[in-house]
């Protein structure tokens, strides 16, 4: 069991992973596929504009990996705070 202090800044840790991860989320999301999609669209590979394919394909991506960097960090940040299963 952890006391007060320790659970407390497990808890700012977890939350700090989090909101750093949905900083990325947000930017992938919205500014890959709608802020910079022209910026993007200036860019083709293999005849497909950059910009298109983030807005279909990328930001998938980005999300599947976001969640095995949550994994991996939270497992970090639950070793060092002596909460791992």
């Amino acid at each position: 069991m952890m006391d007060a202090e320790k659970a407390q800044a497990y808890w700012k840790e977890n939350i700090r992973t989090i909101l750093a991860l949905l900083v990325v989320w947000f930017v992938v999301s919205l500014g890959a596929g709608v802020l910079f999609i022209n910026q993007l669209n200036a860019i083709e590979i293999s005849g497909v504009k950059l910009g298109f394919w983030f807005a279909q394909q990328g930001s998938i991506y980005a999300f599947v990996i976001l969640i095995f960097v949550y994994v991996f960090k939270m497992k970090k940040i639950d070793e060092k705070y002596g909460v791992s299963e």
